[in-house]
């Protein structure tokens, strides 16, 4: 992105015990709605136990980079839910 704009709402959770040093951590997040004026994204965090780490959110103003030319299109973000998922795993898991 190469204009973002401010934040306007930053949250996180903890829930349970992340692990040990080295043991890796599933984040999860998703754009949960993109407005005209304000995005709303949430996070997840899952540990090797498929227990919930944390959870997270984020609320961010966004006009300026709505207006950017530079950044993506941004259609597939208005739908409550229908933003892109992204899940984030270690190089050594993809064969």
């Amino acid at each position: 992105m190469f204009s973002t704009g401010v934040s306007t709402d930053l949250n996180i959770t903890y829930l349970n015990e992340g692990g040990k040093v080295g043991d890796m951590i599933r984040a999860e997040a998703i754009c949960d709605k993109f407005g005209k004026t304000l995005a709303f994204t949430s996070i997840r965090f899952i540990n090797k136990n498929n227990e919930l780490v944390a959870r997270g959110s984020h609320t961010k103003y966004v006009v300026q980079a709505a207006k950017d030319p530079q950044n993506s299109d941004w259609e597939g973000f208005s739908a409550p839910g229908k933003g892109p998922k992204v899940s984030f795993h270690h190089p050594e898991d993809e064969v």
